[in-house]
């Protein structure tokens, strides 16, 4: 999940802390293309996971692809490699997964990133990248005909849920959503980011360049009063204060209220929150490089 750069960074506990909630909102039916298109490829079926973090993308697909399987782990921070390392996992047919860790940043997009692979995969990555960072993942995934199963990309949407699962959206609300999706075009490291276009710029990129895409809503839903994802809940609210303090330093006082208001009804179990995301699988066209 980590990018490169400190603007980027995530905390071991907050990824653990979500990882969870990133599983059961995951597509499983994007899960079960992917690997009946590995399924048809004999042999070793090799992956390459982008921005590993601690392996979070490992360790839900690696048990429902079928094998044998060998990982690279790409990410810029030891400490969360270190982490992905110590993890043992078996591929659907119970075989034993073999991983590797490498420790780079995720630019430039050349041949050493993308070697040796024949499905793609990253996770909570694409928003923070930019057009042309994305643009050159296409390019160089096409020029090697491998397939790209891109999860948990956030479309900038998100709002607080009420005791029946509906939003709400106050005024306040939206002003904000506004802001935190103005820092989410912020460069994160990998140049101006792509925030909540990134599904669609993806998407688009993959059909120019032949591919068949398939693409599938995956947000987080997170219930009122759910002590599993409370404190989950409570750090995005954080974050989202945090970041639209960032853009807007002058309506810190009427940020506070909004944040401190919010933060006691999702304490009190009176909200709920989601958090809007996209999956997408896609495979490249019969004339694409095997």
């Amino acid at each position: 999940m980590n990018a490169c750069g400190d603007a980027a960074h995530f905390s071991a506990d907050w990824l653990a802390s979500r990882e969870a909630l990133d599983a059961r909102s995951r597509s499983r039916c994007l899960t079960g293309l992917a690997a009946a298109w590995l399924a048809a490829r004999p042999g070793v079926h090799r992956l390459v996971d982008l921005g590993s973090g601690s392996g979070s993308n490992l360790r839900f697909l690696a048990p429902r692809l079928p094998g044998p399987q060998r990982w690279r782990l790409v990410d810029h921070d030891d400490e969360l490699l270190a982490r992905a390392g110590r993890t043992r996992l078996h591929d659907a047919e119970g075989g034993r997964v073999a991983v590797g860790l490498e420790r780079r940043d995720l630019t430039p997009v050349d041949d050493a990133l993308l070697r040796d692979a024949d499905l793609v995969v990253a996770s909570a990555l694409c928003d923070l990248v930019s057009r042309s960072w994305a643009e050159a993942l296409v390019d160089g995934c096409a020029a090697r005909g491998q397939a790209l199963l891109i999860t948990l990309t956030v479309d900038g949407d998100w709002a607080f849920l009420d005791a029946g699962g509906e939003r709400v959206d106050s005024d306040e609300d939206i002003a904000v959503r506004t802001l935190v999706q103005a820092h989410q075009r912020r460069d994160k490291g990998l140049g101006v980011a792509l925030g909540g276009q990134a599904p669609a710029v993806l998407a688009e990129r993959l059909e120019a360049a032949g591919y068949r895409v398939v693409s599938v809503y995956s947000p987080w839903f997170v219930p009122r009063g759910e002590a599993a994802t409370r404190l989950v809940a409570e750090a995005l609210l954080d974050g989202w204060h945090s970041a639209a303090l960032e853009q807007a330093p002058e309506q810190a006082e009427r940020l506070a209220r909004w944040h401190d208001a919010r933060r006691a009804q999702l304490a009190a179990g009176e909200l709920g929150l989601t958090v809007g995301h996209r999956d997408l699988f896609a495979t490249p066209g019969a004339g694409a490089t095997a």
